[in-house]
């Protein structure tokens, strides 16, 4: 294996002449770089797992947020986020959300869903 080459010494002799405010700049503008486009894949991108995790969190059980996200896998809809599903059906039937997801679960409002989010909705 080839050992390391390094170039500590010339890459940081930009960096000394900066000042305090020039680095901070520097700084995160370097960050951006590396976090926008984790963040650009994290709104574009999510599993299951994280839509069930979601669901958790708004007070569905794991049989529930299990039944949710399954469904909403099938209809091809993750990407809109089961949370947001759910919620938009919820107040569009002037509901609270648990009782829009066990609804969803007996096999009410998909249609709803369908129109809203197959349409270009949402």
């Amino acid at each position: 294996m080839e050992a390391r080459r390094d170039d500590f010494e010339i890459r940081a002799k930009k960096l000394n002449n900066m000042s305090d405010e020039e680095l901070d700049k520097y700084f995160w503008d370097l960050t951006e770089k590396v976090v926008d486009p984790m963040i650009e894949m994290a709104k574009k991108n999510t599993s299951q797992s994280i839509e069930r995790s979601v669901l958790l969190r708004m007070g569905f059980n794991s049989m529930q947020a299990t039944s949710l996200v399954s469904k909403i896998f099938e209809k091809n809809l993750l990407s809109k986020g089961a949370g947001h599903i759910i919620w938009r059906i919820a107040k569009e039937k002037g509901i609270d959300v648990i009782k829009a997801g066990r609804e969803m679960i007996d096999g009410k409002y998909w249609d709803d869903v369908d129109r809203i989010f197959k349409r270009g909705e949402n």
